[in-house]
């Protein structure tokens, strides 16, 4: 799935959710799910950066000191250990809405809440 497709897929389902959960008082379960959702939205990010130079590429891209890319870039951690580690600097909650990605508590915030 690339990048357009994930974003169009997920403004679908996060509509669906606050439309469901809209009479529900679910702003902390809301909170606790889009942690997890922005989190996984880095992993899939970083996974998409298949080899460690495009990794360690993209992350001076993103605003990291080339000595901390090339650490983080060539480490051996998993996806999900890296989505919370470096890239949740590299890729900030600002970034990620700039470059399109939706938030739960956006919709939530924007739509229902009065």
């Amino acid at each position: 799935m690339g990048y357009e497709r994930r974003k169009e897929v997920l403004h679908q389902t996060i509509r669906g959710w606050i439309n469901y959960f809209k009479l529900a008082d679910a702003k902390s379960s809301l909170i606790a799910i889009d942690k997890w959702l922005r989190r996984r939205i880095r992993m899939c990010i970083w996974k998409s950066w298949k080899y460690p130079k495009t990794r360690v590429a993209n992350l001076i891209k993103c605003g990291i000191k080339p000595y901390w890319a090339r650490i983080y870039g060539n480490s051996s951690k998993g996806y999900w250990a890296n989505a919370e580690g470096i890239m949740h600097h590299a890729a900030t909650n600002d970034k990620l809405r700039l470059a399109g990605y939706p938030c739960l508590m956006d919709y939530y915030v924007r739509l229902y809440v009065k």
